[in-house]
């Protein structure tokens, strides 16, 4: 008999971590974890089984539907915004083929358990493009519809798989008659800021100035920040990302009145970040290096997200805010695991 797993792609980046965590205790559900890279030990333990292997491997993929019966499938694997732009090809192969090969197989699975598959995709502020520091900054809050015209492959590669999803959530072989199979795919999106955590270090991402900061302070490394001072951008607190993800994974379907959504929480500048950190760590030495490619890349993406859709439809509301979110979670963590 097969047995009924949670599957989670890319479990060992910052967001995997924190969702195998939550999970562990919060769900009955056994968690299958997939990554290219070890998972950590303490990770693998809260796993009931963890496998080292690609998303792009689609005889693994086949393997797994016919072994487990996967009703969720957490599709967090992809290669971020900064290491996008050195490989970009590379990096449309992994983000857009390798969540084809995932929403390929959520229908096989949903053929085999005759129910949707749900498809939680994490997308993220790179889907914008602003073409100037002027327009973004007149534009305020951004919501889903508005400004999607990304700069850099990760953004486009997000922007597309989100249709990618609709498409196999609404359209999946349409007949020429109109009519349509059944939906097999649950499809369900989150736009993400940047995001912060206090357990893992930075990966990559074009946003990862700011816990590059109090890493670095922390750990009393000098640190060169890429970005200008004025640099602003919508941030969250990995608790946050988790339980955002989790409450559109439990929202009823009747209550989603579209597939992708907005969230955040608050919106410092790079030298609030830096104000923060040396509040924290006097000693921290943090100047402002800007480089010219990745400023322009930061410049082009929204100042603030316009998250009303969530909030309406699934009650969202981020438990900490920015005060919270440095005082009580990131200083704190961070100061103890460099102790």
């Amino acid at each position: 008999m097969r047995k009924e797993v949670i599957l989670i792609t890319g479990a060992n980046g910052e967001i995997g971590h924190g969702l195998i965590s939550f999970l562990a205790q919060n769900s009955s559900t056994p968690i299958l974890a997939l990554d290219i890279q070890p998972l950590d030990e303490a990770m693998t333990k809260l796993c009931s089984r963890f496998i080292l292997g690609d998303i792009m491997d689609q005889m693994l993929l086949g393997r797994l539907v016919g072994e487990y019966e996967i009703t969720t499938i957490y599709h967090l694997a992809s290669i971020l915004s900064t290491k996008a732009e050195y490989n970009p090809e590379t990096a449309h192969r992994i983000n857009v083929e390798g969540t084809l090969n995932l929403l390929r197989m959520a229908v096989e699975q949903s053929q085999w358990q005759n129910n949707p598959v749900k498809f939680i995709y994490p997308s993220s502020i790179a889907a914008y493009g602003f073409p100037t520091v002027s327009e973004k900054m007149a534009a305020g809050k951004v919501n889903e519809d508005q400004w999607c015209f990304p700069t850099t492959m990760y953004g486009c590669n997000k922007l597309y798989c989100e249709h990618l999803g609709r498409y196999y959530s609404r359209h999946y072989k349409q007949l020429a008659s109109g009519d349509t199979y059944e939906n097999h795919v649950d499809f369900r999106c989150l736009r993400f800021p940047g995001l912060i955590s206090a357990f893992t270090t930075p990966t990559g991402g074009t946003s990862d100035y700011g816990p590059e900061m109090l890493h670095h302070a922390a750990a009393g490394e000098d640190y060169k920040c890429f970005v200008r001072p004025d640099t602003i951008l919508p941030f969250m607190v990995m608790p946050d990302a988790v339980k955002s993800l989790v409450l559109l994974e439990n929202a009823t379907r009747e209550s989603l009145t579209q597939l992708v959504y907005n969230v955040t929480s608050f919106s410092p500048t790079a030298q609030d970040f830096h104000n923060y950190v040396l509040k924290a760590f006097p000693n921290a030495n943090i100047t402002f290096v800007p480089d010219k490619k990745r400023q322009a890349i930061v410049d082009s993406w929204p100042a603030d997200l316009d998250d009303s859709a969530a909030r309406a439809d699934w009650m969202w509301s981020p438990d900490f805010d920015e005060a919270e979110s440095f005082n009580n979670y990131l200083i704190p963590v961070i100061r103890e695991r460099y102790k």
